[in-house]
């Protein structure tokens, strides 16, 4: 499957950072920003969602919530989230199964590094996947696609 912008985004359950399991559908009447990350603790990634929490207020003052997905379990991303003090969730996709639904499993099976913005109808109005992973998208880039999608909703 893949998923494109226009689409509905697959709700989903999993268990997070803070002892507590997050939902898609939790956050239904905002926008949220779904970055699905390759792994704790890696230079990319770890420059990535700093780079997001260092600029949370420009995700605040849009109304948008950020999600972290990766296949790592619960307690490698408690330590990792601990360890750079992350302001979001940080969820766990062990079985890759959100990941097979976004579409964005590369031919070995590992994640690739992706965004998607939600807005709060639950449609899909931003997609970015990366082919090598080497590069995120920057905060203005989201903010920007979060703006549009609350016109768009």
């Amino acid at each position: 499957m893949t998923l494109k912008a226009g689409d509905r985004a697959p709700d989903f359950t999993l268990p997070g950072t803070s002892g507590k399991s997050y939902s898609l559908s939790d956050y239904a009447g905002k926008p949220v920003v779904i970055v699905f990350y390759p792994g704790d603790n890696t230079p990319v990634c770890t420059k990535q969602l700093n780079a997001y929490n260092d600029e949370m207020s420009e995700f605040d003052n849009v109304g948008a919530q950020i999600i972290g997905i990766s296949s790592q379990d619960v307690s490698s991303h408690d330590e990792f989230s601990g360890k750079h003090g992350f302001a979001f969730p940080l969820l766990a996709d062990v079985d890759k199964h959100v990941s097979q639904q976004y579409g964005i499993l590369g031919p070995l099976g590992f994640p690739r590094r992706s965004v998607f913005v939600v807005d709060g109808k639950g449609i899909v109005r931003y997609v970015h996947r990366a082919s090598a992973g080497l590069t995120y998208r920057p905060v203005r880039e989201l903010i920007e696609a979060v703006e549009k999608a609350k016109l768009n909703s």
